[in-house]
C-alpha cells in the first residue's frame, strides 16, 4: 500500500538540498497557491503574483539552505519570503510610476524650439520689407489695410470707422493687397531701385 502522507519540512528541505526536482514540486503542490494568494493580496496584479510566486519557489530551489527547519515552519518561510517579494515588487512599480511621470513633466517642461538664427533674421527682414511696403501705400488704403488687418475689423467696420460707402472700403483693401504683394514680391534690388 502506497503510502499518501504529505512530506515534512525536513524532508522536502533535505531533498531539495540534494536537487530533488519532485521535492520541488511537493512543495509547490502544497504551499503554491498560498504563495500566490499572499502576492496577489499584496500587489494586486495577477500576472505579478504569478511572478512573485514563480520567484520564491527559483529561489527555494536554487538556494534551499536559506530555510532553516529549526526556525520554523517551511509555510512561515515561504509565506514571508512571498510577502517580501510582493512588497519589493510594490516599490520597484512606485519607482517606475514615479520616474515615468517624472520623464513626462520633464518633456512638457521643455520650451518648444523657437525660430533659429537664420529663421529669425529672415522673419525680421520680412517684417521690414512688409513695414516699407505698408509705409509705400496712400493713406487711405494704408488706414484700411491697418484697421482690417491689425485691428482686426472686418470691411463694413472698416467703412463705417473711416466714413465711406463698404464698396470703397473693399476696393481699398483689395488695392492695397494687390500693391503689398507686387511690391514684396519684386527682388529687393528692384524695390530699392524703383524707391530711388
Amino acid at each position: 500500500m502506497e503510502n499518501s502522507r504529505a512530506p515534512t519540512d525536513a524532508e522536502v528541505h533535505r531533498r531539495l538540498v540534494y536537487g530533488d526536482e519532485s521535492a520541488l514540486a511537493a512543495a509547490y503542490d502544497i504551499y503554491g497557491g498560498l504563495v500566490r494568494r499572499i502576492a496577489l493580496r499584496v500587489t494586486h496584479v495577477p500576472g505579478a503574483a504569478d511572478d512573485v510566486a514563480q520567484e520564491v519557489f527559483a529561489h527555494l530551489w536554487s538556494r534551499p539552505y536559506t530555510y532553516d527547519p529549526q526556525r520554523g515552519t517551511l509555510r512561515t518561510w515561504l509565506s514571508m519570503l512571498a510577502h517580501r517579494r510582493s512588497v519589493d515588487w510594490v516599490r520597484a512599480e512606485e519607482r517606475h510610476r514615479k520616474a515615468a511621470s517624472a520623464d513626462e513633466a520633464a518633456l512638457h517642461a521643455i520650451p518648444a524650439p523657437g525660430p533659429g538664427p537664420d529663421e529669425a533674421v529672415v522673419d525680421m527682414e520680412r517684417a521690414l520689407l512688409l513695414h516699407s511696403a505698408l509705409a509705400e501705400l496712400p493713406l487711405p488704403q494704408r488706414q484700411a489695410v491697418h484697421l482690417a488687418y491689425f485691428a482686426g475689423h472686418s470691411y463694413r467696420q472698416v467703412a463705417a470707422e473711416l466714413g465711406i460707402p463698404e464698396g470703397t472700403a473693399k476696393t481699398r483693401l483689395r488695392t492695397a493687397l494687390r500693391r503689398l504683394a507686387e511690391t514684396l514680391a519684386e527682388p529687393p534690388d528692384t524695390a530699392a531701385e524703383r524707391g530711388a
